[in-house]
């Protein structure tokens, strides 16, 4: 109890550093100031991925008004004479460092399975060409890539994350990002980290977020806790989730999967949107036409570090999880990872009862980890990302390191009615080393406490670990 009330306080410390801190108007150098060139671009979908694609960027206020160009990509350069000019929403932005521009376009009417040329900006600027393609019409094999918690440190540590990733699945559809993007939703320097980290990337493979508590780190006029005005100016995302919470809840239909985006923060935060969620959630996923679903949210149904949990979120989400049958919930908000939730203790093969449950961390802010009763994979102190595929009788879900080491791996396999999970993580020596920030609090008793843990870790784990191949790193 003495350490978590050490915790406690240095986490409310920091809190009010960063309120006080964020406060007023930036007396720093701007270092990611807009101009007359579009920057902080991103793909995003508002409607039908088959269909449509949706691209959000920033310029300074000089630039007045906005444009996308779109064409069918072919191999010679006269395509751009038969470009389609898209005109764009814009908006003002006002962060610490002044005013901003954010332009937005929704282009609807396109072919399923066909590859684009786009480009944005205005009359006389114009950032370069890039391809996508949209999905298919129908159910057909994909994949993707989950990242947990970015946060801190974007442009010198999670940049390394993101480009590692894509190298690894450099076909992947699109990105899920599961919140906390940012630590502070007022500070528009670390959207501009985060921006850059991505960098091209975000203009060439559409992201899904959800957000997280970092992301309501910000007040609005009426001094409310609220999300910050970054989210809908910077993404354009569907509107089809519950009143009041568009862009921040809501579902995306891909070849076959639905993937829905939970608002964590809102739902513990406001009774009205925790009420509403459910009611929306449960609809969405009766009515589900495709055969797989996959949640995203940021706060975890089980949480993966120590002195952590989210009862409100388990007993209100999890039996509609069960109920309709969810494969995947992919979540962050605790630094560390785990993955378990649904299989029987011991087992390498077991009837999938309800969704595989992920945590994980993509940036390099790092928690201490339960190593809980759920958990049959873990690590901490790991910077991740994960690649998931998807096929008419499969999901498989590989994590890798940043360095590029196979970590986690997982497959539920339809048979039937049936769904089959497949333990397939490769066997080697877990990561859970304690982060040096919290081996500066412990104590010896919290020492003591944590090795027990492990020891019992270990023992539930160590029927699988027998079956489990020789970890081998994919080249």
């Amino acid at each position: 109890m003495e350490m978590y009330t050490r915790r406690l306080f240095a986490c409310l410390s920091l809190l009010m550093f960063s309120a006080a801190l964020f406060a007023q108007p930036s007396t720093q150098p701007d270092r990611f100031p807009p101009g007359l060139y579009p920057d902080r671009i991103i793909l995003t979908w508002k409607s039908n991925p088959a269909t449509s694609i949706a691209v959000t960027w920033r310029t300074s206020t000089e630039v007045t008004k906005g444009q996308a160009q779109i064409a069918l990509a072919d191999p010679g350069p006269d395509f751009v004479e038969k470009a389609a000019k898209k005109p764009a929403q814009t908006e003002t932005l006002k962060s610490e460092y002044g005013l901003a521009h954010y332009h937005s376009v929704n282009i609807e009417g396109l072919s399923p399975n066909t590859t684009y040329a786009i480009r944005v900006g205005d009359s006389l600027r114009w950032s370069e060409w890039t391809h996508f393609t949209t999905a298919k019409a129908e159910l057909a094999p994909f994949s993707f890539i989950y990242f947990g918690d970015a946060q801190t440190e974007l442009k010198s540590l999670w940049s390394r994350c993101i480009r590692e990733a894509v190298l690894q699945a450099p076909k992947a559809s699109f990105m899920i990002h599961a919140g906390d993007l940012i630590n502070n939703a007022r500070r528009d320097e670390e959207w501009g980290e985060w921006h850059y980290a991505g960098g091209w990337l975000n203009f060439k493979i559409p992201s899904i977020a959800t957000p997280g508590n970092h992301e309501y780190s910000y007040r609005d006029a009426q001094n409310k806790v609220a999300l910050t005005p970054h989210w809908r100016a910077g993404f354009t995302l569907p509107e089809n989730g519950p009143k009041g919470l568009e862009e921040s809840c809501y579902y995306v239909d891909y070849q076959g999967v639905r993937i829905v985006s939970l608002n964590t923060q809102a739902y513990l935060f406001f009774d009205q949107d925790s009420v509403s969620q459910i009611q929306w959630l449960e609809k969405v996923l009766a009515e589900n036409p495709h055969p797989w679903s996959v949640v995203t949210m940021h706060h975890p149904v089980y949480s993966s570090k120590e002195g952590r949990d989210n009862p409100t979120i388990r007993e209100k989400l999890k039996p509609i999880f069960e109920k309709y049958g969810v494969d995947l919930v992919l979540q962050g908000h605790d630094h560390t990872y785990g993955r378990g939730g649904n299989i029987p203790e011991g087992k390498l093969y077991a009837d999938a009862k309800g969704p595989v449950y992920v945590v994980s961390v993509s940036g390099p802010k790092m928690y201490d980890i339960s190593l809980g009763d759920w958990m049959y994979r873990a690590a901490s102190n790991t910077q991740l990302y994960q690649i998931v595929q998807v096929d008419a009788q499969r999901i498989r879900y590989e994590a890798y390191t940043v360095t590029n080491q196979l970590y986690d791996a997982f497959e539920i396999r339809r048979q039937g009615d049936k769904k089959r999970f497949v333990d397939e993580a490769p066997n080697l020596e877990e990561r859970v080393e304690v982060p040096q920030v919290f081996k500066n609090l412990y104590h010896d008793s919290d020492w003591k406490e944590f090795k027990a843990r492990y020891a019992a870790y270990k023992a539930k784990t160590a029927a699988i670990v027998r079956y489990r191949k020789p970890a081998k790193n994919k080249k």
